[in-house]
């Protein structure tokens, strides 16, 4: 399928499906339940998931392939929120246009970055990357001013001249669209006591995810891709035998770059503002994190490593002592206000300490992130279906086949 063995061909399946019915799946609680706060199938939410599972996608064709992590990625995120800000601000609130100049902006920025940063490796380019990040922060945050609007951050006004489309309608500011459907547009199905909102913001995103994710496999699977794991294994050997390794990491550079670009894009194209603050170095350290937990190298894992992070960010984060008390309810006073203090460090704005935890059991426990427990729990169920037939096998004398 689309080029695809039959194995990575079910994966993609499994992902469209999953992205097809994220507002069913993520909707598991009735409404007025007490646990419908765990329900994550709200359009924000889901499109934080999509955008910065093409972050982490592309993040991953440097990392996972090459084995060179990168510290400064949130760099190119930042550049293409600002790029697809200005867009919307000169050309037309059509999405399109911002999301290509984003991706290309973000391209061209990345290849200067990686061209400078890739004469070194291993923890030297690391640093090199988060020095760039830096700057590029510092940057934005004062010396470009006129260009970033400073910490108050780029956003749309009235007086836009907008040449490609009307910069007000009725005094205020035209929403985006994507040739002619406004991003925020959609429909609230009501079944029981279950409500799932289709939104058309949503489904452009995870179009492009889909697109990004397709592509992240072909490149998996290419000769390219393969000289890429090569450079990952050994790359001293690799420069032994002749092979000039830079235009290949370099090339995954800009690549990856671009995909941050876009995920940059589809922010603006969602909320039509760029701040300076997406280009710190912890947002750089959080698609680390998304995709060491998810499963570096691996196809599907930097994708659920940036859906765990954002769950927990937008939902455990929202968790605080009242609901707390309302869940231990029924136990004496003592107990009560016992698990409330216990549990309070790692709820609400302590979530972090919750993420910390959570990463170093991973790292400790499954070092291939959550695909590799995922293929433990299926080697789990295998050994379980296959155990009576071998037992049964063994038992049976020596013989040979039939004739």
């Amino acid at each position: 399928m689309f080029g695809l063995s039959k194995k990575d061909g079910t994966l993609f399946l499994v992902v469209i499906g999953m992205t097809l019915f994220a507002p069913i799946l993520l909707n598991p609680f009735p409404e007025g339940s007490e646990l419908a706060q765990f329900n994550a199938g709200y359009p924000d939410l889901m499109q934080r998931f999509v955008i910065f599972g093409i972050f982490a996608i592309g993040f991953n064709i440097l990392f996972g392939l090459t084995g060179y992590l990168s510290f400064g990625h949130a760099a190119f995120l930042g550049v293409g929120s600002y790029a697809g800000v200005w867009m919307l601000k000169l050309l037309t609130m059509n999405v399109v246009p911002a999301i290509m100049v984003s991706v290309v902006v973000a391209g061209l920025f990345s290849a200067l970055v990686g061209y400078i940063s890739l004469r070194r490796s291993g923890i030297y380019f690391s640093i090199l990357t988060l020095a760039f990040a830096q700057m590029s922060f510092a940057l934005a945050y004062s010396v470009l001013t006129p260009i970033t609007n400073g910490e108050t951050g780029l956003q749309l006004a009235l007086d836009d001249p907008r040449i490609l489309g009307v910069s007000q309608v009725n005094g205020s500011i035209p929403p985006t669209n994507f040739f002619g459907f406004e991003m925020r547009d959609g429909f609230t199905l009501d079944i029981a006591s279950w409500s799932f909102t289709f939104n058309v913001g949503y489904y452009l995103c995870a179009a492009i995810m889909l697109i990004a994710f397709y592509l992240s496999i072909r490149i998996f699977r290419s000769p390219f891709g393969i000289m890429l794991q090569a450079v990952k294994t050994n790359q001293q050997r690799l420069r032994f035998t002749g092979v000039n390794t830079r235009p290949y990491t370099l090339a995954a550079f800009i690549i990856s770059g671009m995909y941050a670009g876009l995920a940059g894009g589809l922010m603006v194209a969602m909320d039509p503002l760029a701040g300076a603050e997406r280009m710190q170095w912890t947002a750089s350290g959080e698609v680390v994190l998304m995709t060491i937990l998810g499963g570096a190298g691996t196809l599907i894992g930097p994708v659920l490593g940036a859906g765990v992070i954002k769950y927990f960010e937008n939902i455990f984060s929202k968790i605080n002592d009242n609901v707390l008390y309302n869940w231990f309810s029924f136990m004496p006073d003592a107990l009560q206000d016992a698990f409330v203090f216990m549990i309070h460090p790692f709820i609400g704005k302590g979530w972090h300490l919750t993420l910390g935890i959570m990463f170093m059991l991973v790292i400790i426990c499954l070092p291939g992130g959550v695909v590799e427990g995922g293929q433990r729990i299926a080697k789990l169920f295998r050994r379980k279906k296959s155990g009576p037939a071998d037992s049964g096998a063994a038992s049976l004398p020596n013989s040979t086949p039939a004739e």
